[in-house]
């Protein structure tokens, strides 16, 4: 995505303060004024969501899509957490000077679980957007970037008798003639990483906006099985109840989730039983370290007992290293393990 063409705000971002007697209210002041010229703000967690995803996720642009061509070629599994990966680019310390610049208070700081969140809904809302678009088809194929990498690509054998390889996911499940059945045998579904993640989350926010996920969720995953229309119907109004937890995920309401409490929601069965693949494994994982380091960052934690624990996150995050050996079983018990010495330090 090309930069605003206003100028004079890069100089400026990149120069001192204490030309005054109040160099905090001129650092904040200058910061301000960026912005104005064009500076993104970068520090609310729908901006950074919105920029970050174009490139690192997908977009309509040319050449800010990875199709499944492009992955063929030799291009990584498409994969987003917006926290984590925030974290480890990080070019600034957190500290008093960025609290007065970015938020306008010595002691102010990001809030990773709300950049969490609001990263997993932006990352859900764009992927269902870009399928309603061309780009949801190949032809007369599906674009197979939308769907669920390891369906397909697993490992196949020689044999006697069949060896089922995958693992059925209740939280694709959906209703038909007042009877809960599951995708049909051998149709990959569309990726939901990010989905299972959001429905977690969902609980915290809003019970209404959890119930609404839900069915729609359900509705989708059943359009998938019938046709594109249908699915691009669904697509849509599961998407408008994405963009609705969103909001509510970046409202100062959600900034005051407990860290313990979204461990919670994530490890809890409805969703835990939701790791059946790979990709939604690596995401939870993912989100359970984003969420360790949130308790550190915000002094619920210390350092010395978040390292005690790291051997934990680390056989949790040795399970979904390699996704031609990912077993369910493994990877739910090393995720348990992980969550039940984060509960210790509660």
């Amino acid at each position: 995505m090309p930069w605003p063409r206003r100028s004079g705000w890069i100089a400026s971002h990149y120069a001192g303060v204490g030309t005054t007697a109040d160099p905090d209210r001129e650092m904040r002041e200058k910061h301000l004024a960026n912005l104005s010229a064009g500076l993104r703000k970068l520090e609310d967690p729908v901006v950074r969501a919105g920029v970050c995803v174009d490139c690192h996720f997908g977009s309509s642009g040319d050449g800010q899509f990875v199709t499944h061509r492009i992955m063929a070629a030799g291009h990584p599994r498409i994969s987003f957490e917006l926290d984590l990966f925030s974290s480890l680019q990080a070019h600034h310390q957190e500290d008093e000077d960025y609290g007065w610049r970015k938020f306008g208070a010595a002691n102010a700081r990001t809030d990773h679980v709300q950049m969490w969140a609001v990263g997993q809904a932006t990352a859900l809302e764009r992927s269902l957007a870009l399928f309603q678009s061309k780009r949801g088809a190949e032809g007369m194929f599906p674009e197979f970037y939308f769907l669920d990498c390891h369906s397909c690509h697993r490992r196949i054998y020689d044999q006697a008798k069949p060896v089922k390889t995958s693992a059925e996911n209740p939280g694709r499940r959906y209703i038909v003639d007042g009877r809960q059945v599951s995708l049909p045998e051998g149709m990959p579904p569309y990726n939901d990483e990010n989905l299972i993640m959001l429905a977690a989350a969902a609980r915290l926010a809003s019970s209404d906006l959890a119930a609404e996920l839900a069915t729609r969720t359900q509705a989708f995953h059943r359009a998938m099985t019938q046709d594109r229309e249908s699915a691009k119907t669904a697509a849509a109004q599961l998407g408008a109840t994405v963009g609705k937890l969103k909001a509510a995920f970046a409202s100062p309401a959600f900034a005051r989730v407990d860290a313990f409490a979204l461990v919670d929601a994530i490890s809890a069965t409805a969703i835990s039983d939701r790791f059946t693949d790979y990709s939604g494994s690596q995401q939870a994982v993912m989100g359970v370290d984003t969420l360790l380091n949130a308790m550190v960052s915000s002094g619920r934690v210390t350092v010395g007992a978040a390292a005690g624990i790291r051997g934990d996150i680390d056989r949790a995050y040795a399970a979904v290293k390699d996704p031609n050996n990912y077993r369910p079983a493994d990877f739910q018990a090393s995720l348990g393990s992980a969550v039940r010495a984060i509960r210790a330090l509660r």
